[in-house]
């Protein structure tokens, strides 16, 4: 019998550690180092890149932070709203929260770029995004974190899902939070990441029923919307105002402070302050830029960590618009 039962521990650890090695490909974690050997010149390369855009448009780093966020949201973080439409799928780019707004996809192309200049084949879309979301937070006055990396690229894009997954600036406090809860992030971190409005623009049409119809808005606030912003849909639809009214090209704590005064310039954002359950969280952000910005970074790291592809799932574009 002892031949046998040797046999059968054998056996059972040969097929333990095969599953462990299987498993490991599949459920592969991402990791700061991930690159550290295979493309040593990464954060630097996309660095120099973020930094001569934003130089040339500060808005630009807002957009990128937009575009990783709106990746990440749908089927996880595999740069698959990078591609454009195919005859085999139709695209997330033109999705109702994308159409006429997401931009910044010729930053990321240039990114790409330089980055198969020094380590070709080597760096997924997915995480050139990453990077360049981080590095336009920093650069616009935010905080850093080490990036996670380590994704792989998605095959096929959804415009479907964009459509149903992304939040919309009309949503209310139980949407914003079901939808966040719905890819693993919490109610802190749906107020957190929301002060990444501390950048960036909107356009008149998603904030033109907030600005004429909505009473818990600061009325000279309202006023000086207006005037940008007329009220007949179809007249000044794509006409900008900055979210963060203060400092809108400065990564800070204003953004909170705004909603305090009612200043909130989407319906979705001032939902955040607004007699509910995240009033506390805000009014403590307002007053403690420092904790903001820790908060901040440890929410971008997790939001990175939504289902991202690993291992031998997905694959390295050669061209972030288009599947190899």
């Amino acid at each position: 019998m002892a031949p046998l039962n040797c046999s059968r521990l054998t056996m059972t650890m040969s097929m333990t550690l095969f599953l462990l090695i299987i498993g490991g490909s599949v459920n592969a974690q991402l990791s700061t180092s991930f690159y550290s050997t295979s493309c040593p010149k990464l954060s630097s390369t996309v660095q120099s890149t973020m930094k001569s855009a934003i130089s040339k448009e500060a808005r630009i780093g807002a957009s990128i932070l937009r575009l990783f966020f709106h990746d990440c949201f749908v089927n996880g973080c595999d740069g698959s709203i990078l591609l454009d439409d195919t005859s085999s799928f139709t695209g997330e780019k033109n999705a109702n929260p994308n159409r006429n707004s997401a931009r910044g996809f010729e930053v990321i192309d240039n990114i790409k770029t330089a980055v198969e200049n020094v380590c070709p084949g080597v760096v997924s879309c997915a995480d050139i995004l990453a990077i360049a979301a981080a590095d336009s937070v920093a650069i616009l006055g935010g905080p850093s974190w080490n990036v996670k990396l380590g994704r792989r690229d998605a095959k096929t894009a959804s415009q479907s899902a964009a459509n149903t997954a992304i939040p919309a600036p009309t949503s209310n406090l139980n949407t914003l939070t079901s939808m966040f809860s719905a890819v693993g992030l919490s109610t802190k971190d749906l107020v957190t990441l929301s002060g990444g409005h501390t950048i960036g623009q909107a356009r008149c049409t998603t904030f033109r029923t907030r600005i004429y119809n909505e009473t818990n808005i600061d009325t000279s606030f309202a006023t000086t919307r207006q005037s940008n912003c007329p009220n007949a849909a179809g007249s000044g639809d794509n006409n900008l105002a900055p979210l963060d009214l203060q400092t809108p090209i400065s990564f800070d704590n204003n953004y909170f402070k705004n909603l305090v005064q009612n200043k909130g310039l989407l319906h979705s954002d001032q939902q955040l302050f607004s007699g509910g359950s995240t009033n506390s969280i805000v009014s403590g952000y307002s007053t403690n830029p420092s904790s903001f910005s820790s908060d901040f970074a440890a929410a971008m790291i997790k939001m990175g960590d939504i289902s991202p592809l690993t291992g031998s799932n997905g694959e390295i574009r050669m061209n972030c618009r288009k599947t190899n």
